[in-house]
């Protein structure tokens, strides 16, 4: 038996890592908004490494489904400059 941990629709963060590229936080930006069906990201932070090396960006969005997060993490994954997803 299988237990749905999020109750649809919810507040969701998601979070994407890579080496600091120029593009990299819009590249983010379109690829979950694709995924939105209209509605906006709620809130998006970029942060450096201290190195300035690498950057994160993290959106806030209103999830509404587990496979719309599915879809989403599928396609920051399939970019190469994306690192790591959380």
């Amino acid at each position: 038996m299988s237990e749905e941990l999020l109750n649809f629709p919810c507040e969701f963060q998601i979070k994407a890592m890579g080496k600091q590229v120029l593009g990299f936080d819009q590249r983010v930006r379109a690829i979950v908004s694709r995924h939105l069906a209209g509605a906006r990201i709620l809130d998006l932070s970029t942060r450096e490494s201290g190195s300035s090396k690498y950057v994160s960006v993290s959106c806030t969005i209103e999830a509404t489904s587990r496979e719309q997060l599915d879809a989403i993490y599928m396609d920051l994954n399939s970019e190469s400059d994306i690192l790591l997803t959380l």
